[in-house]
């Protein structure tokens, strides 16, 4: 059984929901990102998005595009992304990763050598945002004979097709977008997403991951309810941004969001 499918397999026995936390690699600076990680898993998470930077991350909003930017004039890469990965496993090897990025690094290293660096690197799961399903037949049977697992995206308006399109190529589990937009935009509505989330689970026996708009620990404890995870990143960053001459600071202020949340979801 993979790690993504023991969590939340663990998860349900013990009628808890993931918290997934995203961090862009190399934000403020190379040296910041596994400790951050070691520490995040000792609040409670359960699954850690690390995302790739890059120069035109089009699903992301300000704040995620400035930790990009600050990750690039550290000469963070696709590469030295999978280097923090393979640091962190050397001392957990329990807590999933997945890495969301977007596509044009990918293809830049080629698929299959993709395919094998990720599992090289300790990866259990691949979100390229703007790899449409139509067209990741090839990545994706690459990734998951490296039993790496391709992660979709699902939106407020994907069809009951494409939900059983990402169904029957996807695996861990599905992303649902909450909101129309970018990441960190609006706020969001809890009827709209139940109403979204029956439909979704209609359609597949993945778990559903709920992302972009979920700002505190209160939001995190209404999707708790709704979904079987819940993945907050903006509102993490900006606190990496609000400390950027402290990292000891916007570390412990993540801590300390982080375990609100936990908290919420858990009651």
């Amino acid at each position: 059984m993979s790690r993504l499918a023991a969590t939340f397999a663990e998860l349900a026995q013990k009628n808890r929901k993931a918290l997934i936390p995203f961090v862009t690699a190399g934000d403020p600076n190379p040296q910041f990102t596994v400790p951050l990680m070691h520490a995040m898993v000792s609040a409670g998470v359960d699954i850690i998005e690390l995302g790739v930077p890059f120069s035109d991350p089009m699903a992301d909003g300000p704040v995620i595009q400035r930790a990009s930017e600050r990750a690039l004039a550290h000469h963070q890469s696709l590469r030295t992304t999978l280097a923090i990965a393979t640091e962190f496993r050397k001392t957990n090897g329990h807590t999933p990763i997945v890495i969301m990025g977007y596509l044009n690094p990918v293809e830049v290293m080629g698929y299959e050598k993709f395919a094998d660096a990720v599992h090289a690197a300790g990866i259990d799961g691949v979100l390229t945002v703007d790899l449409p399903p139509e067209e990741a037949q090839e990545c994706t049977e690459l990734l998951k004979t490296r039993d790496v697992a391709p992660i979709f995206l699902l939106a407020p308006n994907s069809s009951a097709a494409r939900i059983a399109k990402m169904d029957s190529i996807g695996a861990g589990y599905l992303y649902y977008v909450s909101l129309k937009g970018v990441t960190g935009a609006g706020h969001l509505n809890a009827a709209e997403v139940e109403t979204k989330l029956a439909e979704i689970r209609a359609n597949t026996k993945l778990p559903i991951a709920v992302g972009f708009g979920v700002k505190d620990a209160q939001t995190a404890k209404t999707i708790a309810n709704l979904g079987d995870g819940v993945v907050i990143g903006s509102a993490l960053i900006s606190e990496i941004e609000a400390n950027l001459h402290s990292p000891a600071q916007a570390k412990e202020a993540i801590i300390e969001l982080l375990t609100a949340m936990r908290q919420a979801m858990d009651n």
